[in-house]
C-alpha cells in the first residue's frame, strides 16, 4: 500500500428527506471504491447532483459515511474549501487567524505567513476592514490565499482555478501547478473536460453518487460525453 495516499472501499452515505411524507432516505453515495495514489492528481467528473460534493467532505473526512470505510494512508488531507469560517463582521486580517485555524494550522505560523497572504490575495488597503465591505472577488481571493498556506499531503481541489480576475486566476492556478509537480496526491472536481485531460490521467466518472467509470481520463471522459 506505499504508493496509496487514501483508498476508498464501498463507501455509501444517505441523507433522509425529512420533508418527505414517507421520510425515505436518498442515496447520495452507494458502494464507491477507488484509491488515490501518491503523487497524482485523479479527476471526478459528474454532473450536478452527482454527488461530488459529498464525495469530497467524506474524502476531506468532514462527513463520515454510513457503510465502507476511508482508510488515509497520508497525514493530512484538505479540502481546499475557500471562506471557511469567514465572519462578516470580523477584519479581513482577523478572518484570515479565524480561517487558518479551522484549516489546523497554528496561531503563531498564521501571523508569521500573514503578509504573505495579504501580498498574494492584493488586499493591503482593505485587510484592516470589515469582511462585509468587501466584494465576492476580494473574499474569494482571501480565501484561497489562505488555503494555500496549509500544506496537506492530500489536497481536494473543487474549481479552485476559477477564482478571481483573469490576472489573479494565473496566479493561483500556477501555484496549484508547481504544488502537483510534488509528490503530494491532489483530487480535482471540474466540470471542465479540457482541465481534467491536461492534469489528469486517471479520472472517476461519478453518476447518481455511484461510480460508473474509472480509468485513463480520455477513456472515461469519452464515455461520459457519450452518457
Amino acid at each position: 500500500m506505499n504508493d496509496v495516499a487514501l483508498s476508498l472501499q464501498g463507501v455509501g452515505l444517505s441523507y433522509r428527506k425529512l420533508l418527505s411524507p414517507s421520510r425515505s432516505a436518498f442515496n447520495a453515495l452507494h458502494d464507491v471504491s477507488f484509491d488515490v495514489l501518491r503523487g497524482e492528481t485523479l479527476g471526478i467528473i459528474g454532473k450536478n447532483g452527482a454527488g461530488k460534493s459529498t464525495l469530497m467532505k467524506v474524502i476531506a473526512g468532514i462527513v463520515q459515511p454510513d457503510t465502507g470505510r476511508v482508510v488515509a494512508h497520508v497525514d493530512r488531507v484538505q479540502l481546499l474549501s475557500l471562506q471557511v469560517g469567514f465572519m462578516q463582521e470580523l477584519t479581513g486580517r482577523e478572518n484570515v487567524i479565524l480561517s487558518s485555524l479551522l484549516l489546523g494550522m497554528r496561531r503563531k505560523d498564521v501571523e508569521q505567513k500573514m503578509e504573505q497572504i495579504i501580498a498574494f490575495a492584493e488586499l493591503a488597503d482593505f485587510i484592516d476592514k470589515p469582511l462585509r465591505v468587501y466584494s465576492s472577488g476580494m473574499r474569494a481571493r482571501l480565501g484561497f490565499a489562505i488555503s494555500c498556506q496549509a500544506d496537506p499531503d492530500l489536497l481536494i481541489i473543487d474549481e479552485a482555478f476559477g477564482v478571481g480576475d483573469m490576472d489573479f486566476r494565473k496566479k493561483s492556478r500556477a501555484v496549484i501547478e508547481q504544488r502537483m509537480k510534488t509528490m503530494r496526491s491532489f483530487v480535482l472536481v471540474s466540470h471542465s473536460e479540457s482541465m481534467l485531460m491536461e492534469y489528469c490521467e486517471r479520472c472517476v466518472w461519478l453518476d447518481g453518487g455511484t461510480v460508473r467509470a474509472i480509468g485513463k481520463t480520455s477513456d472515461v471522459i469519452r464515455s461520459y460525453a457519450a452518457g
